[in-house]
């Protein structure tokens, strides 16, 4: 897990499991990275995943639910 830098153009998209307008984590597809942010503070410091990291975490959430 990486700072994310620029972010200024990523598109950002909520998860669709996510029904309330707030309490949201956004997810950003970056070419090098996947960005994560809050919604509700989107200004504020954003992580950034390798892919590698992020499939595994992917991986690990499927196993859980």
């Amino acid at each position: 897990m990486t700072p994310a830098k620029d972010l200024s153009t990523a598109t950002w998209h909520k998860s669709s499991y996510s029904f309330a307008e707030t309490n949201c984590v956004e997810v950003a597809r970056l070419p090098e990275r996947i960005a994560l942010r809050d919604s509700k503070n989107p200004h504020a410091t954003h992580l950034g995943f390798d892919r590698a990291a992020w499939v595994a975490f992917l991986g690990h959430l499927r196993r859980e639910h």
